[in-house]
């Protein structure tokens, strides 16, 4: 069963490809998605990144969180379904 994380404070200059080849060490990587800015197109600094296995996933969570990548200190955990907001306008 795959298994999706939140990556945090990434850098603005991260890459999917990087991002996946630094998780694909503790495992198969599903996918992995850096998102974006819809107006700039520049990185928001997090991304998530689904794992193919809890086992790959919760490895991935202990080597990662809190160390340095590309000058940043990762936050890695599990990702929380999205909560509605007020001004949600989905229907």
């Amino acid at each position: 069963m795959a298994s999706k994380l939140y990556v945090g404070n990434l850098s603005y200059r991260t890459e999917q490809e990087s991002l996946r080849s630094l998780f694909s060490q503790f495992g198969e990587v599903v996918s992995a998605t850096v998102l974006t800015d819809r107006e700039t197109g520049r990185s928001r600094g997090f991304g998530f990144v689904e794992m193919a296995d809890q086992d790959a996933a919760t490895a991935a969570i202990q080597a990662l969180n809190g160390t340095e990548h590309e000058g940043r200190m990762l936050k890695v955990n599990e990702a929380r379904e999205r909560q509605p907001r007020d001004n949600d306008r989905r229907y």
